[in-house]
């Protein structure tokens, strides 16, 4: 059982980086009671409490903040040993503002610090840094997450970062690197095929020598994290330009399974189902040839026909959608899709008068409110740097523009039914009516 944390009157950290920054140079620390702490230090090392002898590594210093953010918060304590003797520290101020400076610099997102100076009557002085992280999960600059389980930290395993992300607002998981990756499963002419659309603006061929894939992704893109020395592609990075048999073995959860059913409900026999993996621009290509095997695609609505003759066919018809609608539909699934869930995948049905897309997205703090903000265009991206070069011309891909909006419009001008939008169970529903 944990022990009872020494500070019962914690304060809420600042959401901003200036109510962060006025707050770290206004606000006193709270008083800590001596007497709680050493019982506390006598207690020795455990999952909420380190002991250190100096501030003489800020990396590890960083780590150690990390791990005890990510898991509960707890306490380091300077100027104690091991054998939790106190030795005291002669330079406090010092390593109280160079606490300051870890939490502000090295921590991804910059943790607020409650920190104590603590005198005793023989003269010697300790340091108490608390740490109450409240947006985990937390990583050091170099990208790395950092747990703590009893006295020692560990980075955090791929199941384990994505608990941590499973409780924090579902944003910026793009922006993780992808364990496990390498510059070399990303798909370079991909990628400089995409570099090459900004040629003449952004982007100087000329000035740019033997085609850096790592420092274009790190240093223009933002698709990279510096790593032990080492560039490491981001989940976007992967996801966008990565090698197709890369993303599947890293990111299996970027699978989309597409089924045909033989009937307009999910309880009818599966004529066709298919597993489709790669980065986003195969999967967006491989589901359109998908639905295109059982749909017709029109840019406008056919031409009155004779219904009773279609009735009385002894073959069904094939059903006939916009394109524009479906590819949108495709894009918003691909690029908004909640990637801390691991489970289910992202599922395509084409039915025989209905195309649906249950995509995995959490729906606390996203239905009602903010499903009813999306049709109107109001965006409630959970990718935006997938998002944004996905649908650049620069990526490759044909794609319409308007957003949920045209869909909306498009959808119900073509068929005459509107489309099916709801949010439930953590998934993201959108169904299409065929003609």
């Amino acid at each position: 059982m944990a022990r009872k944390r020494f500070r019962s009157n914690q304060r809420h950290e600042p959401v901003t980086e200036r109510s962060f920054q006025e707050y770290l140079y206004s606000t006193a620390a709270p008083q800590t009671n001596r007497t709680e702490l050493m019982r506390l230090v006598r207690g020795g090392e455990d999952t909420f409490l380190e002991l250190k002898v100096k501030l003489s590594n800020s990396e590890r210093i960083a780590q150690e903040i990390v791990a005890l953010a990510n898991t509960g918060g707890g306490v380091i304590v300077f100027g104690v040993n091991d054998q939790m003797r106190v030795e005291g520290i002669e330079d406090g101020e010092n390593v109280q503002d160079e606490l300051v400076r870890i939490c502000r610099e090295e921590i991804m997102p910059p943790l607020m610090p409650f920190i104590d100076r603590i005198a005793f009557d023989n003269g010697r002085r300790i340091v108490a840094l608390d740490v109450n992280g409240k947006r985990r999960p937390y990583r050091t600059r170099d990208g790395r997450f950092f747990i703590r389980i009893g006295a020692d930290k560990r980075e955090a395993s791929p199941e384990e970062l994505s608990t941590l992300l499973d409780d924090s607002l579902p944003l910026l998981y793009e922006n993780v690197p992808a364990l496990g990756a390498t510059i070399a499963d990303i798909d370079e002419a991909h990628l400089w095929s995409f570099m090459r659309g900004f040629e003449g603006g952004s982007f100087d061929e000329a000035t740019i020598k033997d085609y850096p894939t790592a420092e274009i992704l790190d240093r223009h893109l933002m698709l990279a994290a510096n790593s032990r020395d080492e560039v490491v592609p981001t989940i976007a990075s992967l996801l966008l330009f990565g090698r197709d048999e890369s993303v599947a073995r890293l990111l299996s959860r970027a699978t989309i399974i597409a089924t045909r059913f033989a009937g307009d409900t999910a309880q009818a026999p599966v004529i066709e189902r298919v597993e489709l993996q790669g980065n986003l621009a195969t999967i967006y290509e491989s589901a359109l040839r998908f639905i295109s095997r059982y749909v017709d695609l029109l840019e406008t609505r056919p031409a009155r026909t004779n219904g009773a003759l279609i009735e009385s066919a002894p073959v069904p018809a094939r059903a006939n959608y916009h394109r524009g609608v479906v590819s949108e539909a495709l894009t918003n699934a691909l690029t908004h899709r909640d990637l801390v869930l691991r489970e289910p995948p992202t599922r395509l049905h084409i039915f025989d008068r209905a195309i649906e897309i249950a995509n995995p997205r959490r729906s606390a703090g996203f239905a009602p409110s903010a499903l009813k903000a999306i049709r109107y265009g109001i965006p409630q991206r959970l990718n935006p740097q997938i998002a944004a070069i996905f649908a650049s011309p620069a990526y490759g891909l044909t794609l319409p523009t308007g957003g949920l909006p045209r869909l909306l419009r498009e959808a119900r001008s073509f068929s005459r039914r509107p489309p099916e939008i709801v949010a439930f169970n953590d998934e993201f529903r959108l169904r299409l009516h065929g003609i």
